[in-house]
């Protein structure tokens, strides 16, 4: 787990790294123009931060998922999100299906076949493990049955809030830098409402043919369980100020209400949920008769 938590804090870092060049640096180019090593960390931001975040993010869950579910099932898991979604967005960028008419610029990293950035497929990954493992923990603590049914679904749900938030403030016109454009507009904040058809037709089968391969549900303690909870809050967040930054809000309470909440109930311990019920049964007995 220390070679997780190591990566998880560059993940962190690259995040706010991203923030500050996006947020600061572009904007104020007076900052850092007439600094030579300014200038160096901006190309270098230019060139890589796009998708280093994603990379170490990647790297992260591999390596949680390595320690806390064992390398079988996490490379199960990565097999069948990268190739599930590389084929979607492939099929996408190419004829519009299943997601909208959108292209990927050029700042998230070299493209695959010329179309999808070899990062996409990793952002799948980490980002849909650690939905999935926060909503297998929902599944279970919930005791709602089929478990295994309802871990896809409440995984993919997360997957998809994620993105409520994370596509208009990333793609949006004010951003001093876009990763992807748009070809048509909808009525989501001028997105196609398919875009997260797209999304949940993408997050299906791959949380699905993982956990029908893995054949047995997965036990995770919330000790453990914060670290897929930091990485989707961390990844959230960061697409949160991005789109306070260009007064995207009706995202932001939708991301927190929708996506935040349900993930941090994932993640509470026994002995928390426990101390909230004696403290209601103390409420409800203090009450006037």
């Amino acid at each position: 787990m220390k070679l997780a938590r190591l990566l998880l804090a560059a993940h962190l870092g690259a995040l706010l790294f991203g923030l500050a060049g996006l947020l600061v640096a572009l904007p104020n180019p007076q900052l850092w123009a007439d600094d030579p090593t300014a200038l160096r960390v901006f190309d270098f931001g230019m060139r890589y931060a796009g998708s280093l975040h994603i990379v170490l993010g990647a790297a992260a869950m591999l390596a949680f998922g390595g320690a806390a579910v064992g390398w079988g099932k996490t490379l199960i898991f990565f097999a069948a999100s990268t190739s599930i979604n590389l084929a979607a967005e492939l099929l996408g960028t190419t004829t519009g299906y299943p997601f909208g008419d959108y292209a990927y610029t050029d700042f998230l990293g070299v493209k695959v076949a010329g179309h999808v950035p070899f990062s996409i497929p990793l952002s799948w990954f980490y980002l849909g493990f650690a939905a999935y493992l926060l909503g297998s923990a929902l599944a279970a603590r919930w005791g709602i049955a089929p478990r295994a049914v309802w871990a896809v679904g409440l995984g993919v749900w997360l997957l998809v809030v994620w993105d409520l938030v994370l596509d208009p403030a990333m793609a949006h016109p004010s951003m001093p830098v876009r990763f992807w454009e748009w070809g048509e507009t909808g009525a989501y904040l001028g997105m196609p409402v398919k875009n997260f058809g797209g999304w949940a037709l993408t997050g299906l089968p791959f949380m699905a043919l993982a956990r029908l391969l893995w054949r047995e549900d997965i036990e995770i303690g919330p000790g453990r369980l914060r670290f897929p909870l930091a990485v989707y809050a961390a990844n959230t967040g960061f697409a949160m100020v991005l789109a306070a930054s260009v007064g995207l809000w009706l995202p932001i309470v939708l991301a927190a209400v929708f996506g935040l909440l349900a993930a941090a109930l994932a993640a509470r311990s026994p002995s928390e949920r426990n101390r909230d019920r004696v403290l209601a049964v103390a409420a409800g007995s203090s009450r006037p008769k």
